[in-house]
């Protein structure tokens, strides 16, 4: 009876990772929406490359001028803007398949610059604006409430 109410009593809890330290982190269902959380990004860096590379490329493509976005900046500098946070996104969306903690900081950070910036030209091009403000919104709650859920 004794060694039968002790052959499990080694065993880590099902649920629960330890870290190098020792300490033992619970993983929950939240850590698939991690996982999406990391997808996303690195979606969500695609999506702003090729955003980036029409803006600087082909000007003619969105709805209005340069002349009638909240910012008054022609599409070349906005095209560079979403490239440059598209590849950060890319890299902190891999990063995040590893639990790092700065992909974590930096994955919350890009989403918030890429949900401001898809704001401010959402005049350009509304549906697909909307439609990424909506993805950085669940990003940077999977990441900021269950981020760390990934780390092994």
């Amino acid at each position: 009876m004794a060694s039968a109410s002790r052959a499990g009593a080694g065993a880590p809890p099902r649920n629960y990772t330890f870290s190098d330290t020792g300490t033992a982190t619970r993983r929950t269902a939240w850590t698939g929406w991690v996982v999406f959380a990391g997808v996303m990004m690195v979606l969500l860096g695609f999506f702003q490359v090729i955003q980036g590379l029409v803006a600087i490329f082909d000007d003619g493509y969105y709805l209005v001028g340069a002349d009638g976005l909240v910012v008054n900046v022609d599409y070349t500098a906005w095209g560079w803007v979403h490239f440059v946070i598209g590849i950060v996104a890319i890299g902190a969306g891999f990063g995040l398949f590893t639990g790092n903690i700065v992909a974590r900081g930096l994955g919350i950070a890009v989403a918030v610059v890429s949900a401001v910036l898809n704001l401010a030209f959402i005049a350009a091009y509304p549906v697909w604006s909307i439609v990424i403000i909506a993805v950085d919104i669940v990003v940077i709650y999977a990441i900021a409430v269950h981020g760390g859920e990934l780390k092994a």
